[in-house]
């Protein structure tokens, strides 16, 4: 939307600099989309009727302008600045940006690819940062604007009309600890003209096994063997996978009929061969010796499991304007097919014990083979939305996106370990929605515009499980907005939820000797495990509100202060069966079993339903950014021509020009643009037009094509370098205060305080966290830091003797990553030219090799909560190298 700016030319004012800082809003010129005619981001500027300075810029096309204003804006420098080599690294190198409070769903963000909808992450993974034009990070709420749930962040990736690029990369990662390493290759190409848009893609991933021994884990009393010679389990036990990952994808996206007309379409697809295997020890046997005393024998064959799987996986696009409304509709399916082989442990029974030897070699035993389980798992997901203008009311259009999909689920499972035979669990979900952004006072449309912009959010829909029965889900939300620095939004959210297919239906299995830690004793216990699905799992009722603030601050040129209030209600929870501390097993007797004495022999780890689990927590972040020296003014590799992303330096440069004339030298200003511009592009952009779509009569779904002049369309541009001579700097920290925290088992029972010990997680719930990231970035060379810090936090024991609280201590993880555009290095170039477009990556995770530390009440470590359990990697250095080309 463009923006009209006027700044009175007031005589006796005092210097125009500081006249401009006070009373001129500029929206900033856009990056570069690396062509020549792109005129989507230039600035008209001329004065009005009255006198007065108009500058006009036009707002890139696949922003998003909604009522809620964006979390964090990243332009092509910013992005630069990050030295990675593809989105998927991108996402995560900002993921305290885009990572969500609310507390449901798996956290990750909403992705969007010119303002609309894709079939899967897939299509953009690979691609280079090189080709994004603008990153836009927006609240919750305007994931209903596209037919999702509200609690996700939305990241709408706009990509630069014109560019084309092929790259290589290699990455080898190693503990400093030693041993294990893993190694990745990946090589791609990518071009966009248009709505034409092609990626290949292919990825190989290697990592090696690591064990215990490898980190020195104490072993548990009467599993270490006694006699010199026999094999040592810990050397046959595996804290971390080896694995080899191969992964083909690709896509291709068009647009239909003459200059789009038709719409466009986006096809995509994806294989991937996954191969891991891990081990689970040696069989023991414990014989008894003349004098009575316990011998210990171990055999040499390792127990293994192997797994082996095939996903096959491809999704559809399409997008069409219809008049003033936008249908979009994704299709997006899986296959996968996976085979598990564990070897089964030696039964051994009486007779054979006693024919073992007591020392020396032990016989050879008749191998007991192996199980096999198989899986089947096919899945589709299909969303449709028409989003437009349903009405206008007098303070602007209302904002109306329909929604109705269909998602269906098919399990197929064969274990040889139980009788079941083959398990087969489906699911059809159908579903339908509404969302509607209502606008209360506008200052724009002088409708009660001395109270800001107010903007009334409802939403919607239903849930229909062929398996479980109807779902139901609403929400109301206010948005408002005093200035155009400053949002507030107050939201309530009801959703009912059903449990997953495999917490309902999946199979029981029984898994032996697993290490579990006895609150009740104090020690550790290898028992049988039971794992499977509950059949009287119900539906879950959540009811949540969200108040936010968004600041943009006055200082710096990217300062944002966000802050926000959870406060989260459920009832009959599904959840996987808990930490087995004192309260659990007072609360589901039926799932523990013990011995005589009182040892823990078996824990049926089946889903459970909790009565109510309810927390409330604020996260609240700053973030901060700025240039460090000066740009290229022209582009040259890595360059950019255009000036400051939204400082003051920008509006200056901008103002300047306009006061200036055309040719540079100060004089009268150039005549205003023509009135029926403005009026146009404001009936285009203006309150009229839907927020979430795309402008009225283009076409949505892709990025434009340049435009046709009596030449054609120019070609796409090359790869471009890796960003300007200048510099940048950011900072962003996030700090999450969790106030409450409770859980009720059942109607009646008292509840647990999980912020005071009573927690029904592993590690317990901490109550502060921090998480940030930040770096600088100057010709070339770039430093960034990202990191994470959790307070301490207890689990409470029984209090009885030989029980024992523990502690799990406070954690500070850091990430380094040091890099060099090689490409900018100009006399290295011009003696290796390979190194053109290059870059050179050092990282270090986990910069100071901290492992969380877990003590009981007399400060002893249980064998259970080792370091190498909780982090088995430590530091990790790697080294990375990237071409394109």
């Amino acid at each position: 939307m463009r923006s009209l700016l006027t700044v009175s030319l007031l005589a006796g004012c005092s210097p125009i600099a500081a006249m401009a800082q006070e009373a001129v809003q500029v929206t900033p010129p856009a990056a570069q989309s690396g062509t020549e005619d792109d005129d989507e981001d230039q600035l008209q500027s001329g004065v009005d009727a009255s006198g007065d300075i108009v500058v006009v810029a036009n707002r890139i096309k696949g922003e998003i302008q909604v009522a809620q204003q964006p979390i964090a804006v990243f332009d092509e420098e910013e992005i630069a600045a990050y030295g990675v080599t593809s989105i998927s690294d991108l996402l995560d190198a900002i993921s305290p940006q885009t990572g969500s409070g609310r507390g449901r769903g798996d956290g990750r963000p909403v992705i969007l690819l010119n303002g609309a909808r894709i079939s899967s992450f897939r299509e953009l993974r690979s691609i280079p940062p090189e080709a994004i034009r603008r990153l836009q990070v927006l609240p919750e709420e305007v994931a209903l604007r596209f037919g999702y749930p509200p609690n996700q962040r939305v990241v709408n990736i706009i990509l630069k009309d014109k560019f084309q690029s092929k790259q290589a990369s290699g990455e080898f990662n190693y503990p400093t600890r030693g041993g294990y390493s893993d190694a990745e290759l990946e090589a791609s190409t990518f071009r966009v003209d248009g709505q034409r848009r092609t990626t290949i893609e292919t990825k190989v991933t290697n990592t090696s096994i690591l064990t215990e021994a490898e980190r020195k884990v104490i072993q548990q009393a009467g599993t270490l063997p006694t006699v010199a010679g026999d094999p040592n389990p810990a050397d046959f036990r595996s804290l971390a996978a080896s694995s080899r990952v191969v992964t083909l994808g690709g896509t291709s996206a068009m647009g239909l009929g003459k200059d789009g007309i038709g719409g466009s379409l986006t096809v995509n697809g994806a294989y991937t061969r996954t191969d891991t295997k891990s081990l689970s020890g040696l069989d023991i046997a414990t014989l008894t010796a003349p004098d009575g005393s316990p011998v210990v024998r171990s055999f040499p064959d390792p127990l293994r499991t192997r797994v082996a799987s095939d996903a096959f996986q491809a999704g559809l696009g399409y997008n069409k304007p219809l008049g003033s409304w936008n249908l979009t509709g994704t299709l997006d399916t899986s296959y996968t097919e996976a085979t598990t082989k564990v070897d089964r442990r030696r039964n051994l029974t009486a007779a054979q014990l006693a024919g073992l030897p007591l020392s020396g070699a032990l016989p050879d035993l008749a191998d007991p083979g192996f199980d096999t389980a198989r899986s089947k798992d096919l899945s589709a997901s299909s969303l449709i939305t028409l989003a437009g203008n349903l009405f206008k009311m007098p303070a602007g259009q209302v904002a109306t996106t329909v929604r109705a999909g269909f998602d269906y689920s098919r399990s197929v499972n064969a274990d040889t370990r139980n009788a079941l035979g083959s398990v087969k669990l489906t699911r059809g979900d159908a579903s339908a929605g509404v969302n509607l952004a209502l606008p209360l006072t506008s200052k724009r449309e002088n409708v009660l515009g001395a109270l800001g912009d107010w903007t009334l959010n409802l939403s919607g829909g239903v849930n229909h499980l062929s398996d479980f029965g109807t779902l139901k889900d609403w929400s109301a939300g206010l948005t408002w907005s005093p200035t155009s620095k400053l949002n507030f939004q107050a939201s309530y959210i009801v959703n009912e939820a059903a449990p997953s297919l495999s917490q309902l239906g999946a199979p029981q299995v029984l898994t032996l000797n697993v290490p579990v830690y006895d609150f009740a004793r104090g020690d550790n216990a290898l028992v049988t495990v039971i794992s499977g699905g509950n059949r009287d799992l119900v539906a879950e009722r959540q009811r949540d509100v969200k108040l936010a603030m968004n600041w943009q601050l006055p200082f710096l040129e990217r300062s944002n202060f966000v802050i926000e209030y959870f406060r989260n209600r459920s009832t009959d929870v599904t959840q996987s069966f808990p930490l087995l501390t004192p309260a659990i097993e007072a609360a589901f007797p039926g799932r523990v079993i013990r011995d005589a004495s009182g040892a823990l022999i078996s824990i049926d780890r089946r889903p459970v339903t909790f009565d109510q689990i309810a927390s409330s927590r604020m996260r609240w972040g700053l973030t901060f950014g700025g240039k460090l020296g000066g740009s290229d003014a022209a582009r040259g590799e890595g360059g950019d021509r255009r000036g400051g992303a939204g400082g003051r330096g920008g509006t200056m440069g901008m103002l300047g020009q306009a006061l200036r004339g055309p040719e540079g030298k100060d004089g009268p200003p150039p005549p205003p643009p023509p009135a029926n511009a403005k009026a146009g592009e404001a009936g285009r952009n203006g309150p009229g037009a839907d927020p979430a779509g795309p402008p009225r009569g283009e076409p949505g779904g892709g990025p434009r094509g340049g435009p046709d002049g009596p030449g054609g369309p120019g070609g796409p541009g090359g790869p471009g370098g890796f960003g300007g001579r200048g510099g940048r700097w950011n900072l962003a920290v996030f700090h999450v205060w969790r106030f409450t925290d409770t859980v009720r088992v059942a109607p009646g029972s008292a509840e647990l305080n999980q912020l005071d010990g009573n927690a029904i997680t592993a590690g317990g719930v901490p109550r502060h966290a921090i998480e940030f990231e930040g770096g600088v970035f100057k010709n070339g060379y770039g430093l960034r830091l990202k990191g994470d810090w959790n307070a301490p936090a207890r689990v409470v024991g029984s209090g009885l003797p030989g029980g024992s609280d523990l502690r799990f201590g406070s954690v500070l993880n850091l990430d380094l990553r040091m890099f060099v555009n090689l490409g900018q290095q100009e006399s290295l170039v011009e003696k290796v030219p390979f190194f053109k477009n290059a870059r050179l990556s050092f990282t270090v995770d986990n910069l100071l090799d901290q492992r969380q530390r877990v003590t009981d009440q007399n400060g002893n470590v249980p064998l259970a909560y080792q370091a190498a359990f909780r982090d088995p990697q430590g530091r990790v250095i790697g080294l990375d190298f990237r071409k394109m080309f």
